[in-house]
């Protein structure tokens, strides 16, 4: 065990003052300064000497030293070109770790995954930043076939909305989003304390456990269907749903919310996600069962 470790306060000051780092507001960077939340993420990620890591904006290294220790090989994708130089010296004691210096929402996944996984599903485990969250999110979970889990650190309250059900209040499209690509648990609850600087808010790890649900119709039409009813979420589905991101016809989905045994007074946040397939499918074959 390394007498120094990355999320020491003492120690980050010291190499954020030789560098002469300043944080960047506008890359939401706040680095973790707590030993059991970085420890936490690993073993919430479950994290083994077989596995591929990708972590999303590293900083300077804090959770990546963690991961390096117990991941076969850990890629860092961090969009801030002055935290370069810093990692290679951070983390100049690893052999299996690599910088990618690019921006994630940018980041070419076919090709690192043709070149680097070794036809290996690989897990995600990151420090998200918050203003970009939701996207970089939803752009992995595209991607699910080849991720095997996703392991992040999250405001805690898109957590709890991202793990939301029918029962809640704050239950939507995003809920619904990932539970068709994912099992998702909250892992840990962290304070606003464990960070430098600290943030306004306090923070969540999630873990998605990717899988397929096998949906035999089409998913863009679905997704559609769910964000009419959200964006509109007080309105009825019989209204919200004929009024939005796809065309459906009032009369063919009255017909089939009849079939489905659905109340057409109901809104998006009382169905489910089976609701929400069963009803895209009838409308997409334009009959009922």
């Amino acid at each position: 065990m390394k007498d120094k470790r990355l999320y020491q306060p003492q120690y980050i000051r010291e190499i954020l003052e030789q560098y002469g780092f300043t944080f960047s507001k506008a890359l939401g960077q706040n680095f973790l300064i707590d030993g059991n939340v970085v420890r936490n993420i690993a073993e919430g990620a479950e994290v083994s000497k077989e596995d591929i890591i990708l972590e999303v904006g590293p900083g300077i290294g804090t959770l990546t030293e963690e991961l390096a220790m117990r991941a076969k090989k850990v890629f860092c994708v961090e969009k801030d070109s002055r935290l370069i130089p810093i990692l290679k010296e951070t983390l100049k004691d690893f052999d299996n770790i690599r910088f990618i210096n690019e921006d994630i929402l940018k980041f070419d996944w076919d090709s690192f995954m043709e070149e680097h996984t070794e036809g290996k599903r690989i897990k995600i485990v990151a420090n998200l930043p918050y203003y970009i969250t939701t996207p970089i999110i939803e752009s992995i979970l595209k991607r699910a076939d080849r991720v095997e889990s996703i392991t992040v650190m999250v405001q805690k309250e898109v957590a709890e909305r991202m793990v939301a059900t029918e029962k809640d209040s704050n239950y939507g499209s995003l809920s619904l989003f990932i539970r068709y690509f994912s099992e998702a648990k909250i892992i840990a609850k962290v304070p606003n304390q464990v960070f430098m600087p600290k943030p306004d808010v306090d923070s969540a790890v999630i873990r998605l456990t990717t899988r397929n649900l096998n949906y035999p119709g089409d998913e863009e039409f679905l997704f559609g269907l769910i964000r009419s009813g959200f964006v509109k979420r007080r309105k009825t589905i019989l209204n919200s749903l004929t009024k939005g991101f796809v065309q459906v016809d009032k009369k063919n989905l009255r017909e089939v919310l009849e079939e489905l045994s659905i109340s057409e007074k109901s809104r998006a946040e009382n169905l489910s996600m089976d609701d929400f397939m069963n009803i895209a499918l009838l409308l997409e074959r334009g009959r009922t069962i």
